[in-house]
């Protein structure tokens, strides 16, 4: 009768299907701000998730002593009465008659009447706790952690906010024919039949919460799931490995396209440089001849193996000669290769 009322209840209040009723009188108070509850899928016949109440709650799963400094504000909701004429032929009211246990025999219907009275919303200040946890790791040796880990449909939850009543509160169900005044009793023993049941429970009781899932990475650091869209669970060892692969692809394809954009433009350089070479005249460029100039030399004659062109000899081909010059140094060697024609002329061009 309780699951009904609440169930009926998040119905009528809606909040974006956010809002999930608690299931058990019995289980009412383990549903409060920072608990940790683990959502399960039912089956692929059932779309609705069931929620399974916990007695842990978020710091307990966290390493570390410190306290969780987040606050939690509350504000009055709404006045909740209701008055409600269901069918024994439907889902609803057979789940009614089941839980309670009333006598239906020459009915047709159930009326039930459940008056909360002044509701109050408590909720956890989401950005204060969204700062909090990023220094924050999971501990993994839970026994909470390793079971939910273990089992790829759990899902641990924290809840978010909490709807409580505010006063010693009636649930009331009378079992009649459709068109029949509701008659209700609050004491089983004025009712011998037993077509009338009612229970009475206390002040501050939660009848409906909402949640944010966690995703939990392998080093312990984990999410929190603030919107719909983004789904809790445990990080797995393929997936990372998979997330790894892709990001090192990544790199890597970043890194060739500096290169080939590095090559490309010592490309053109060279390509400019030895069109400016042969657009010239041999008096203005055959400076290697003239009086005093650096002179071309074997280096093989000097015991120094042949080897890339100090010009052309960095591109992507890698072009290598034998000759060079003993009167330029680079980078502490006391020589530089160079091609006879034209690269000789053009290196003592440009350093002249």
């Amino acid at each position: 009768m309780f699951a009904a009322a609440t169930k009926s209840f998040v119905k009528q209040v809606g909040d974006g299907g956010r809002l999930v009723p608690v299931p058990s009188l019995s289980e009412a108070d383990k549903y409060q701000p920072l608990s940790l509850v683990v959502k399960k899928k039912r089956c692929f016949l059932f779309p609705r998730y069931k929620f399974t109440s916990t007695p842990f709650t978020l710091k307990d799963i966290l390493l570390g002593d410190r306290e969780i400094s987040a606050g939690i504000s509350s504000y009055q909701l709404l006045n909740y009465e209701d008055e409600s004429d269901v069918s024994l032929y439907g889902r609803r009211g057979n789940h009614i008659v089941n839980d309670v246990g009333i006598n239906v025999a020459g009915s047709d219907s159930v009326a039930v009447k459940a008056s909360f009275g002044v509701v109050t919303k408590h909720e956890v200040e989401v950005s204060t706790l969204l700062k909090e946890i990023t220094t924050r790791k999971i501990n993994f040796d839970h026994s909470l952690i390793r079971q939910s880990r273990s089992s790829r449909k759990a899902v641990l939850c924290v809840v978010m906010e909490s709807i409580r009543t505010t006063r010693q509160c009636s649930l009331s169900v009378h079992a009649g024919i459709r068109g029949e005044a509701m008659r209700f009793h609050f004491m089983d023993e004025q009712n011998p039949k037993g077509r009338d049941k009612a229970i009475v429970f206390p002040a501050h009781t939660t009848i409906a919460f909402s949640v944010f899932e966690l995703f939990i990475y392998l080093d312990g650091a984990f999410d929190l799931c603030v919107t719909s869209v983004s789904k809790g669970g445990f990080e797995r060892e393929e997936t990372a490995t998979f997330a790894l692969l892709y990001r090192l692809r990544n790199i890597l394809f970043e890194r060739n396209r500096r290169v080939m954009d590095a090559i490309s433009r010592s490309q053109l350089y060279l390509d400019d440089l030895f069109s400016d070479y042969y657009d010239k005249p041999l008096s203005m460029t055959d400076i290697s001849l003239k009086e005093g100039t650096h002179i071309r030399v074997n280096l093989l004659n000097h015991n120094i193996p042949k080897g890339p062109c100090i010009l052309c000899g960095m591109g992507n081909l890698k072009r290598e000669t034998v000759y060079g010059c003993f009167q330029c140094s680079v980078d502490g060697q006391k020589y530089v290769r160079l091609h006879a024609v034209p690269c000789f002329d053009i290196w003592h061009k440009r350093m002249k």
